[in-house]
Protein backbone atom coordinates (compact mmCIF):
# COMPACT_ATOMS: atom_id res chain seq x y z
CA UNK A 1 0.00 0.00 0.00
CA UNK A 2 2.14 2.94 -1.16
CA UNK A 3 -0.38 5.55 -0.36
CA UNK A 4 -3.60 5.94 1.88
CA UNK A 5 -5.59 8.59 -0.64
CA UNK A 6 -9.07 7.69 -0.90
CA UNK A 7 -8.45 4.51 1.40
CA UNK A 8 -10.70 3.47 4.50
CA UNK A 9 -8.94 3.22 7.81
CA UNK A 10 -10.53 2.09 10.74
CA UNK A 11 -8.82 2.08 13.72
CA UNK A 12 -9.65 1.55 17.52
CA UNK A 13 -8.40 3.42 20.52
CA UNK A 14 -8.92 6.75 18.54
CA UNK A 15 -9.64 9.09 21.15
CA UNK A 16 -6.47 10.12 22.05
CA UNK A 17 -2.67 8.85 21.75
CA UNK A 18 -1.46 6.89 18.97
CA UNK A 19 -4.79 6.28 17.76
CA UNK A 20 -5.45 9.92 17.41
CA UNK A 21 -2.48 11.28 15.46
CA UNK A 22 -2.95 8.04 13.32
CA UNK A 23 -6.62 9.51 12.21
CA UNK A 24 -4.97 13.01 11.62
CA UNK A 25 -2.09 11.97 10.12
CA UNK A 26 -3.64 9.64 7.18
CA UNK A 27 -6.76 12.47 7.11
CA UNK A 28 -4.20 14.57 5.92
CA UNK A 29 -3.12 12.19 3.12
CA UNK A 30 -6.91 11.32 1.99
CA UNK A 31 -7.98 8.47 3.77
CA UNK A 32 -11.52 8.18 5.35
CA UNK A 33 -11.60 7.23 8.62
CA UNK A 34 -13.73 5.33 10.90
CA UNK A 35 -12.86 5.63 14.12
CA UNK A 36 -13.64 3.91 17.64
CA UNK A 37 -13.09 4.80 21.09
CA UNK A 38 -14.62 3.47 24.65
CA UNK A 39 -13.97 7.09 25.74
CA UNK A 40 -17.05 8.95 24.03
CA UNK A 41 -15.47 12.73 24.75
CA UNK A 42 -12.17 12.36 23.26
CA UNK A 43 -13.31 9.50 20.38
CA UNK A 44 -15.64 13.08 19.55
CA UNK A 45 -13.11 15.28 20.21
CA UNK A 46 -10.60 13.21 17.52
CA UNK A 47 -13.48 12.92 14.59
CA UNK A 48 -13.58 16.75 14.98
CA UNK A 49 -10.19 17.52 14.68
CA UNK A 50 -9.67 14.61 11.52
CA UNK A 51 -13.10 16.23 9.99
CA UNK A 52 -11.35 19.52 9.84
CA UNK A 53 -8.28 18.69 8.74
CA UNK A 54 -9.04 16.29 5.81
CA UNK A 55 -12.01 18.59 5.03
CA UNK A 56 -10.77 19.85 1.61
CA UNK A 57 -9.59 16.59 0.57
CA UNK A 58 -13.14 15.24 0.70
CA UNK A 59 -12.51 13.08 3.81
CA UNK A 60 -15.32 11.23 5.32
CA UNK A 61 -15.17 10.32 8.93
CA UNK A 62 -17.18 8.13 11.32
CA UNK A 63 -17.09 7.29 14.82
CA UNK A 64 -18.27 4.96 16.82
CA UNK A 65 -18.21 4.03 20.85
CA UNK A 66 -17.03 0.70 21.11
CA UNK A 67 -15.58 -1.87 24.17
CA UNK A 68 -13.05 -4.09 22.01
CA UNK A 69 -13.40 -6.79 24.52
CA UNK A 70 -17.12 -7.52 23.21
CA UNK A 71 -16.73 -9.50 20.42
CA UNK A 72 -20.02 -9.05 18.74
CA UNK A 73 -20.06 -5.19 19.51
CA UNK A 74 -16.74 -5.37 17.27
CA UNK A 75 -17.79 -7.47 13.88
CA UNK A 76 -21.02 -5.28 14.12
CA UNK A 77 -18.67 -2.58 13.83
CA UNK A 78 -17.32 -4.00 10.76
CA UNK A 79 -20.31 -4.27 9.09
CA UNK A 80 -20.57 -0.81 9.82
CA UNK A 81 -18.11 0.89 8.80
CA UNK A 82 -18.62 -1.33 5.33
CA UNK A 83 -22.11 -0.49 5.10
CA UNK A 84 -20.80 3.39 5.72
CA UNK A 85 -17.85 3.82 3.66
CA UNK A 86 -18.04 0.81 0.77
CA UNK A 87 -14.94 -1.01 1.99
CA UNK A 88 -12.07 -0.78 4.13
CA UNK A 89 -8.82 -1.47 3.43
CA UNK A 90 -6.63 -0.92 6.76
CA UNK A 91 -7.72 -1.71 10.77
CA UNK A 92 -5.25 -0.46 13.35
CA UNK A 93 -5.91 -2.73 16.71
CA UNK A 94 -4.32 0.00 18.61
CA UNK A 95 -7.00 -0.05 21.92
CA UNK A 96 -5.18 -1.33 25.01
CA UNK A 97 -4.67 -0.56 28.70
CA UNK A 98 -2.02 -1.04 31.39
CA UNK A 99 -1.81 -3.27 34.47
CA UNK A 100 1.49 -3.78 37.10
CA UNK A 101 1.55 -5.99 40.55
CA UNK A 102 3.00 -9.30 41.36
CA UNK A 103 1.55 -12.15 39.96
CA UNK A 104 0.86 -13.20 43.80
CA UNK A 105 -0.88 -9.97 44.83
CA UNK A 106 -2.94 -9.75 40.98
CA UNK A 107 -6.38 -11.52 40.71
CA UNK A 108 -7.12 -13.77 37.85
CA UNK A 109 -10.11 -11.08 37.32
CA UNK A 110 -7.29 -8.52 36.52
CA UNK A 111 -5.52 -11.19 34.08
CA UNK A 112 -9.26 -11.72 32.07
CA UNK A 113 -9.56 -7.37 32.13
CA UNK A 114 -6.57 -7.18 30.71
CA UNK A 115 -6.41 -9.91 27.74
CA UNK A 116 -10.36 -9.45 27.07
CA UNK A 117 -8.82 -5.52 25.65
CA UNK A 118 -5.08 -5.97 24.69
CA UNK A 119 -5.45 -9.55 23.07
CA UNK A 120 -8.66 -10.51 22.44
CA UNK A 121 -9.96 -7.10 21.37
CA UNK A 122 -7.02 -8.14 18.80
CA UNK A 123 -8.18 -10.61 17.62
CA UNK A 124 -11.82 -9.59 17.46
CA UNK A 125 -10.54 -6.80 15.23
CA UNK A 126 -8.27 -8.73 12.77
CA UNK A 127 -11.07 -11.48 12.49
CA UNK A 128 -14.10 -8.96 11.84
CA UNK A 129 -12.56 -7.25 9.23
CA UNK A 130 -9.99 -9.24 7.70
CA UNK A 131 -13.04 -10.71 5.23
CA UNK A 132 -13.20 -6.81 4.34
CA UNK A 133 -9.63 -6.45 3.97
CA UNK A 134 -9.74 -9.32 1.47
CA UNK A 135 -12.50 -7.80 -0.98
CA UNK A 136 -11.18 -4.40 -0.89
CA UNK A 137 -8.45 -5.98 -3.06
CA UNK A 138 -5.76 -4.07 -0.82
CA UNK A 139 -5.60 -4.15 2.84
CA UNK A 140 -3.40 -4.65 5.82
CA UNK A 141 -3.35 -5.23 9.71
CA UNK A 142 -1.73 -3.74 11.79
CA UNK A 143 -1.71 -4.57 15.18
CA UNK A 144 0.06 -2.76 18.37
CA UNK A 145 2.20 -4.99 20.27
CA UNK A 146 4.69 -3.54 23.14
CA UNK A 147 8.59 -3.24 24.12
CA UNK A 148 6.97 -5.52 26.32
CA UNK A 149 6.03 -8.21 23.89
CA UNK A 150 9.85 -8.33 23.42
CA UNK A 151 11.57 -8.38 26.48
CA UNK A 152 9.35 -8.93 30.14
CA UNK A 153 9.47 -6.70 33.37
CA UNK A 154 8.82 -7.51 36.61
CA UNK A 155 5.48 -6.62 38.32
CA UNK A 156 4.15 -5.93 34.64
CA UNK A 157 3.03 -9.82 33.71
CA UNK A 158 -0.84 -9.72 32.60
CA UNK A 159 0.33 -6.90 30.44
CA UNK A 160 3.42 -8.63 29.38
CA UNK A 161 1.28 -11.74 28.67
CA UNK A 162 -0.86 -9.94 26.46
CA UNK A 163 1.69 -7.98 24.33
CA UNK A 164 3.43 -11.16 23.85
CA UNK A 165 0.53 -12.73 22.63
CA UNK A 166 -0.36 -9.98 20.07
CA UNK A 167 2.84 -10.63 18.79
CA UNK A 168 2.95 -14.13 18.54
CA UNK A 169 -0.34 -13.73 16.53
CA UNK A 170 0.65 -11.02 14.44
CA UNK A 171 3.30 -12.95 13.53
CA UNK A 172 1.41 -15.81 12.82
CA UNK A 173 -0.80 -14.30 11.01
CA UNK A 174 1.67 -12.53 8.77
CA UNK A 175 2.78 -15.82 7.85
CA UNK A 176 -0.65 -16.95 6.81
CA UNK A 177 -1.11 -13.89 4.24
CA UNK A 178 1.95 -14.91 2.44
CA UNK A 179 1.48 -18.08 2.53
CA UNK A 180 -1.71 -17.81 1.04
CA UNK A 181 -0.46 -15.26 -0.88
CA UNK A 182 -3.37 -12.72 0.13
CA UNK A 183 -3.54 -9.28 -1.00
CA UNK A 184 -3.95 -8.33 2.64
CA UNK A 185 -0.67 -8.08 4.66
CA UNK A 186 0.30 -7.45 8.65
CA UNK A 187 2.44 -5.47 10.69
CA UNK A 188 3.28 -6.06 14.41
CA UNK A 189 4.39 -2.84 16.69
CA UNK A 190 6.49 -2.41 19.21
CA UNK A 191 6.41 0.94 20.93
CA UNK A 192 8.43 2.20 23.78
CA UNK A 193 7.03 5.20 25.99
CA UNK A 194 4.75 7.06 23.96
CA UNK A 195 3.19 10.11 25.89
CA UNK A 196 -0.19 8.74 25.68
CA UNK A 197 -3.35 8.29 28.71
CA UNK A 198 -2.04 4.56 28.83
CA UNK A 199 -0.68 5.14 32.66
CA UNK A 200 -3.49 7.29 33.69
CA UNK A 201 -6.37 4.21 32.95
CA UNK A 202 -4.00 1.71 34.51
CA UNK A 203 -4.86 -0.40 37.01
CA UNK A 204 -1.81 -0.70 39.92
CA UNK A 205 -1.60 -3.19 42.53
CA UNK A 206 -0.85 -2.21 46.14
CA UNK A 207 2.12 -4.53 45.74
CA UNK A 208 3.84 -2.10 43.51
CA UNK A 209 4.15 -0.24 46.41
CA UNK A 210 4.93 -3.02 48.78
CA UNK A 211 8.30 -4.03 46.20
CA UNK A 212 9.62 -0.59 45.17
CA UNK A 213 8.65 1.29 48.80
CA UNK A 214 6.94 4.56 46.63
CA UNK A 215 3.46 4.75 46.97
CA UNK A 216 1.27 4.87 43.46
CA UNK A 217 1.35 7.97 42.68
CA UNK A 218 5.10 8.17 42.67
CA UNK A 219 5.37 4.97 40.52
CA UNK A 220 3.54 6.18 38.17
CA UNK A 221 4.56 9.39 37.67
CA UNK A 222 8.02 7.38 37.30
CA UNK A 223 6.38 5.16 34.85
CA UNK A 224 5.46 8.39 32.56
CA UNK A 225 8.66 9.73 32.66
CA UNK A 226 10.24 6.99 30.71
CA UNK A 227 7.20 8.17 27.89
CA UNK A 228 10.31 9.73 25.58
CA UNK A 229 8.36 9.48 21.98
CA UNK A 230 5.35 11.95 20.65
CA UNK A 231 2.30 10.16 19.35
CA UNK A 232 2.49 12.09 16.49
CA UNK A 233 5.94 10.27 15.73
CA UNK A 234 4.52 6.99 16.53
CA UNK A 235 2.08 7.33 13.86
CA UNK A 236 4.43 9.23 11.29
CA UNK A 237 6.56 5.23 11.82
CA UNK A 238 3.84 3.61 11.90
CA UNK A 239 2.44 4.37 8.50
CA UNK A 240 5.88 4.44 6.77
CA UNK A 241 6.36 0.84 7.41
CA UNK A 242 2.55 0.23 6.59
CA UNK A 243 4.41 1.62 2.83
CA UNK A 244 7.26 -0.44 3.14
CA UNK A 245 5.18 -3.49 4.16
CA UNK A 246 7.06 -4.20 7.01
CA UNK A 247 6.74 -7.46 9.39
CA UNK A 248 7.81 -5.76 12.42
CA UNK A 249 8.09 -1.86 13.52
CA UNK A 250 10.34 -0.90 16.57
CA UNK A 251 9.58 2.47 17.64
CA UNK A 252 11.42 4.63 20.25
CA UNK A 253 15.01 3.80 21.01
CA UNK A 254 13.49 2.05 24.44
CA UNK A 255 12.12 -0.21 21.91
CA UNK A 256 15.71 -1.22 20.71
CA UNK A 257 16.98 -1.87 23.82
CA UNK A 258 14.26 -3.85 24.98
CA UNK A 259 14.60 -5.39 21.80
CA UNK A 260 18.52 -6.18 22.42
CA UNK A 261 18.37 -7.03 25.28
CA UNK A 262 16.44 -9.76 24.63
CA UNK A 263 18.23 -11.01 21.59
CA UNK A 264 22.01 -10.80 23.42
CA UNK A 265 21.28 -11.73 27.03
CA UNK A 266 17.92 -14.31 26.28
CA UNK A 267 17.96 -15.14 30.22
CA UNK A 268 20.67 -12.31 32.14
CA UNK A 269 18.43 -9.11 30.77
CA UNK A 270 15.87 -10.14 33.35
CA UNK A 271 18.06 -9.29 36.47
CA UNK A 272 19.35 -6.14 34.96
CA UNK A 273 16.45 -5.42 34.35
CA UNK A 274 15.55 -5.85 38.36
CA UNK A 275 18.43 -3.84 39.07
CA UNK A 276 17.41 -0.89 37.40
CA UNK A 277 13.76 -0.86 39.24
CA UNK A 278 16.00 -1.47 42.26
CA UNK A 279 17.88 1.81 41.51
CA UNK A 280 15.05 3.85 40.43
CA UNK A 281 13.08 3.09 43.53
CA UNK A 282 15.97 4.16 45.77
CA UNK A 283 16.66 6.93 43.94
CA UNK A 284 12.59 8.06 44.44
CA UNK A 285 12.93 6.70 47.82
CA UNK A 286 15.68 9.69 48.78
CA UNK A 287 14.24 12.11 46.77
CA UNK A 288 11.13 11.88 49.20
CA UNK A 289 12.85 12.40 52.38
Amino acid sequence: MKDFTNKVAAITGAGSGIGRALALNLAQQGCHLALADINEQGLVETAVQAQVVGEKLGVKVTQTVLDVSDQKAVFAWADKVVADHGKVNLIFNNAGVALSGTVAALSVEDYQWIMNINFWGVIYGTKAFLPYLEQSGEGHVINISSTMGLAAQAMMSGYNASKFAVRGFTESLRQDLDLTESCVSATCVHPGGIKTNIAKSARMSDSVQEVTGTDKQKALAEFERTFITTPEKAAEIILNAVNKNKRRVLIGADSRVFDWSARLFPAGYQRFFNAVIKWRSRALQKASL
